[in-house]
């Protein structure tokens, strides 16, 4: 009896150590190195859902993810909104800004938080610019629905043009809801200048929609070239994050992990 308990409590102890093996494998390979925490920051004509498909790619690879939600009422209470995201990080961040989030990001990466930026499709104005003035620097798209801002100084994008101009690359169905659930963009936002450009302190990483109707890529290339941002360039519409998840998400990485602290 006393060899059969024996070789019970030896199997018991053999069984555990296989299973904290597996485990801390599994673990290790889950968890990123480097930095672990990715802030992302959404742009006009949107809010936070269009970033599930690219959160569940991150969180999926272990990295902690926070998703803004931009009250879109003017660049200081965007600005904000990112940096009480950022205060709550346990760590250094990765900054993601898609379109005009990219604007709140260059001014919101100056927190000591952020290590490096990730500009998705993105506005990256310097000291002194507006979002307006770059994109005023290339002729819209016909599919650009764009619409002036209406009495209350409210812009919003043109429902009839909405899939076509701002998300062609998804199916109609997402189109409609993301229209519905479109934040009330206020105008002074695109006319506020950019007081402290943080892509000249932290390294900047930035993505070029090849096919986006809403900014040019011209106007992103030349953005990027200017700051010396490193450029990945991916087939997809103005949210290329919503239908390449994995590729932008590559760059995130690839910026979490090259970074050095």
């Amino acid at each position: 009896m006393k060899t059969l308990k024996t070789q019970l409590n030896r199997y018991f102890v053999l069984g555990m150590a296989f299973l904290f093996i597996g485990f801390t494998s599994t673990h290790a390979q889950t968890t990123p190195g480097g930095i672990k925490n990715v802030v992302l920051v959404h742009g006009a004509f949107a809010d936070g859902s269009g970033w599930k498909n690219l959160y569940e790619v991150l969180t999926g690879k272990g990295y902690h993810v926070t998703v803004v939600q931009n009250p879109l009422t003017s660049l200081e209470d965007d600005v904000a909104a990112t940096i009480a995201a950022l205060d709550k990080q346990d760590g250094p961040a990765i900054l993601v800004g898609h379109s005009w989030g990219g604007v709140v990001i260059t001014e919101a990466g100056n927190h000591p938080k952020v290590a490096g930026l990730v500009y998705v499709a993105a506005l990256q104005p310097d000291k002194g610019e507006t979002a307006i003035q770059w994109l005023q620097t290339a002729a819209p798209d016909p599919d650009n629905g764009v619409l002036p801002p209406n009495e209350k100084g409210i812009v919003y994008y043109d429902q009839a043009k909405y899939h076509a101009g701002f998300c062609a690359d998804l199916s109609k169905k997402d189109a409609d809801f993301m229209y519905a659930s479109q934040g009330a963009l206020h105008v002074k936002t695109f006319v506020t200048p950019v007081s402290n450009a943080a892509w000249k302190t932290k390294p900047a990483y930035g993505i070029v929609a090849t096919e986006d109707k809403s900014i040019s890529p011209e106007i992103e290339r030349n953005m990027y070239k200017r700051s010396n941002t490193k450029i990945t360039e991916i087939k997809g519409s103005h949210v290329v994050f919503i239908s390449q998840p994995k590729a932008v998400a590559d760059v995130i990485i690839k910026a979490a992990t090259e970074i050095k602290l």
